[in-house]
């Protein structure tokens, strides 16, 4: 009869303590996001496992002293009845078979279980596990307490509202899913620009300045016809006098609009071109701060219903212009058409090495070769090197760091238009 009430006493407890670990895997290992799907299909155990996940703490703490609790216990009865029979030698068989009980029971079989269906396994146990963290509640307060206590007197605090950012989270899924082959090259970028958008500004994507075309306002009509026409942008800066005071921004379309009603309108005739106000038909300018952050701008983009911006400094310096199609390639890459102008930024040298464009982004390029080469000083190659080299290189001059070889190739005045690359 003591046979019999042992063997099922601890049988019992090592279904239990096989629960709890489960449970412990299920819970953690559960992806937030499907059981976010599953309690949009109406899944009330997916509901109570988020509803666990935001007290991890205490989940973890009432798992692990319920898991605990059982195993010691079942060591216990398992020890207690064979040294009835065995004396001493008892303690000895006792940890013996139930640590292989436990172990390959209550530990490897359930974690198993639960780490190949974590979703579904954390639907199922999530209302009874609630219903341990409630009855554990106090003794794992007191235990938390005791722990942060002794992490507190050797220098560690513990902040119970610090959670990894979703961000990162989903960016290290995407790089390990990509590091595996289940994710291509292309969509690791795609969603890792997504990603990026909130934590980089429109002065690390913008156009310079000093590559803007603008219109002078008192410019002959037909200079500035011609100027639009061959032009491959739709929208351009009208400027009067001082290329740093625009006035308005003129978009093609506007443009033809007009020259449409002067040519075919009341008095037709090419020669009323010479009547055109080129200041009547452009559109007030919209002015950026260059710290603003690309998701920001692209929202503001949407709401304003416009595609182009003036970026400015803190003290209403021109920089830059940014538009909405920038913001876009940062997700899709480069987005070209018809019009554009073909622009060779990467070309293969025969010794291996690249020949870069200095106004080529750091972070393209990054994205291009799968290197990890740093953008936080400088946003283009040229401005990398000028950034380490701490002067202007001359053509010809040779630079290594970053585990990098770098070479100017050749400058116009002070910018460097291309650079020769190679990976040590």
């Amino acid at each position: 009869m003591n046979l019999w009430f042992n063997g099922i006493a601890i049988f019992v407890l090592l279904i239990i303590s096989a629960f709890f670990s489960g449970s412990e895997t299920a819970l953690t290992g559960a992806s937030k996001a499907i059981l976010r799907s599953l309690t949009d299909k109406g899944s009330n155990g997916a509901k109570k496992a988020l509803q666990l996940r935001e007290q991890n703490e205490k989940l973890i703490g009432s798992l692990l002293l319920g898991n605990n609790l059982i195993n010691i216990l079942a060591a216990a009865l398992a020890t207690n009845f064979l040294t009835q029979y065995y004396q001493e030698g008892g303690v000895v068989i006792a940890t013996v078979i139930m640590t292989l009980l436990i172990l390959i029971f209550s530990e490897v079989l359930p974690k198993t279980y639960a780490i190949t269906n974590p979703e579904t396994a954390a639907s199922k146990v999530a209302h009874l596990v609630n219903f341990f963290v409630i009855v554990f509640a106090p003794i794992v307060t007191a235990i938390r307490s005791v722990v942060r206590a002794i992490l507190w007197t050797v220098g560690i605090k513990i902040d119970p509202n610090q959670k990894v950012l979703a961000a990162d989270e989903i960016a290290g899924t995407i790089a390990l899913h990509h590091s595996e082959g289940s994710v291509e090259k292309d969509a690791r970028d795609r969603l890792l620009g997504a990603l990026d958008l909130g934590d980089r500004a429109v002065d690390e994507i913008m156009m310079h300045r000093s590559q803007i075309e603008m219109i002078d306002a008192d410019s002959p009509p037909d200079e500035i016809l011609s100027q639009c026409l061959n032009s491959p942008y739709t929208r351009l800066p009208i400027f009067q006098k001082d290329p740093e005071n625009v006035i308005g921004i003129l978009h093609a379309k506007d443009l033809l609009k007009e020259v449409d009603k002067l040519v075919r309108g009341n008095n037709p005739g090419l020669k009323n071109l010479e009547n055109l106000d080129i200041l009547s038909i452009i559109m007030k300018p919209y002015f950026v701060p260059d710290t603003t952050t690309l998701d920001e701008q692209m929202q503001q983009f949407l709401k304003r219903k416009s595609h182009f911006a003036l970026v400015v400094d803190e003290y209403g310096t021109l920089r830059g212009l940014i538009t909405l199609e920038d913001i876009l390639e940062e997700i899709v890459g480069q987005i070209a058409d018809e019009h554009d102008l073909p622009q060779e930024q990467l070309l293969q040298s025969s010794d291996g090495s690249l020949i870069v464009d200095g106004n080529m982004s750091i972070r393209d390029l990054n994205r291009e070769k799968d290197w990890q080469l740093p953008d936080d000083e400088a946003n283009t190659i040229a401005g990398l090197v000028i950034h380490e080299a701490q002067t202007i290189p001359i053509v010809g001059q040779v630079f290594s760091f970053n585990g990098f070889r770098y070479e100017v190739v050749s400058k116009e005045k002070n910018r460097l238009t291309q650079i020769k690359v190679k990976k040590l």
